[in-house]
């Protein structure tokens, strides 16, 4: 009995040992290893590891790896299980391992908060998706799926509460494998947010507000009230009262800084053609660069209106205190071509504009010698023969 057993075995292995060769001659490919492989299901079969596996490729032999993930199986491992299954013969080469890589449909945190945040926008008085911030009741990083999940993911139905902010929302992926589709559901708060330029430290008044002085965020749109500020616009400009560090700055909370305060001693500048003079003076009001305000001449004690143009500084341009250009040229005109134009007498203009108030005649007929020098000469008409 026992030499029968050895007879037996012998033949099964010169069997085995013969079916490659045989199969080569019979022009039938061999069963091959595969050294990587990917599988979609949860579960390994002698197909996905062997080429030319015939009728045995169905076989379950294996647990799948967890989703997206990848294992890897010893091939002494491998060929043992394919034997306990009656598949002999395969040809291994100089394969080690097998790689086996489970394939998987991920959903990234960020894709499913968007996902949330589409089916909320501008919907239950919430705005854009871009400005809704999500946070899952549970900490969701990324989601991993059967790789048969191939459809979008559709909401199905929404919940949400304005007051509170909470949502309660079902979602549905359509799945090749499976007619009825795969359900998920999320819960979480949802809040419409804003980007806004925020304090970084208490700030004065008075103070220019500097790089380091503002960062941007940001913040639930309940907090701002009115139009917010960003970074951008806020760097250089100077609030409008007095604000603590980490409070959001709106539109209306600043403004270009003060280069001119009320009663403030200032330098004005006076500006007509050809003369350019400065003189004391003492601001009316208060101003930013650009802004028109009231001086006061502490000479003549007249009030001027000037443009800020710098810290302290006001500059008064001569069409605030002349008759209009058009008025000079016309006088102009009115002279004869051999007629040479009288001289300025510039201590007279000084006087006038700094000295002591001067009519709108005096100051046009000061500048009907600057107008004619910087123009061609009138043309005059033919005169008429005698």
């Amino acid at each position: 009995m026992i030499m029968i057993r050895a007879t037996l075995a012998t033949l099964s292995a010169l069997l085995v040992l013969a079916l490659p060769a045989q199969a080569a001659d019979d022009g039938i490919a061999a069963p091959t290893l595969r050294a990587s492989i990917t599988v979609t299901s949860d579960v390994v079969r002698v197909g996905d590891l062997i080429e030319n596996a015939g009728s045995a490729a169905l076989i379950a032999v294996y647990r799948s790896p967890d989703l997206g993930t990848t294992g890897a199986l010893p091939v002494a491992q491998v060929v043992s299980v394919l034997r306990a299954k009656q598949v002999i013969g395969v040809m291994t080469g100089d394969i080690r391992e097998v790689q086996v890589t489970r394939l998987a449909r991920t959903f990234a945190n960020k894709d499913l908060e968007n996902a949330v945040g589409s089916a909320l926008e501008r919907r239950f008085g919430l705005g854009d998706a871009a400005n809704i911030t999500v946070t899952f009741d549970r900490g969701i990083s990324d989601m991993r799926l059967d790789a048969s999940n191939t459809g979008a993911l559709q909401p199905v139905a929404t919940r949400y509460d304005a007051r509170s902010g909470r949502f309660d929302i079902a979602f549905e992926i359509n799945n090749d494998s499976s007619p009825a589709p795969t359900k998920l559901r999320f819960t979480g708060t949802a809040i419409e947010t804003v980007e806004v330029a925020v304090l970084t430290r208490d700030i004065e008044r008075t103070e220019t507000l500097k790089s380091s002085d503002v960062a941007q965020e940001r913040r639930p749109k309940a907090e701002v009230t009115g139009e917010p500020a960003l970074r951008d616009r806020a760097v250089g400009m100077q609030l409008r009262r007095p604000m603590r560090a980490g409070t959001p700055i709106r539109a209306a909370d600043i403004a270009k800084p003060e280069f001119v305060s009320r009663d403030q001693s200032v330098t004005v500048i006076y500006q007509v053609p050809g003369i350019h003079l400065t003189t004391r003076g003492k601001a009316i009001e208060s101003g930013a660069e650009g802004d028109t305000v009231s001086v006061l001449n502490l000479q003549t004690k007249r009030t001027l209106t000037g443009v800020v143009t710098g810290r302290g500084q006001v500059t008064v341009l001569g069409a605030s205190q002349s008759a209009p250009m058009e008025t000079a040229v016309e006088q102009t005109s009115s002279l004869r071509r051999d007629e040479a134009p009288a001289p300025v007498d510039t201590a007279a203009l000084v006087r006038n504009l700094v000295q002591a108030p001067a009519s709108p005649a005096q100051i046009a007929q000061a500048q009907i010698p600057q107008v004619r020098v910087s123009q061609a000469p009138a043309k005059q008409a033919p005169a008429k023969s005698e």
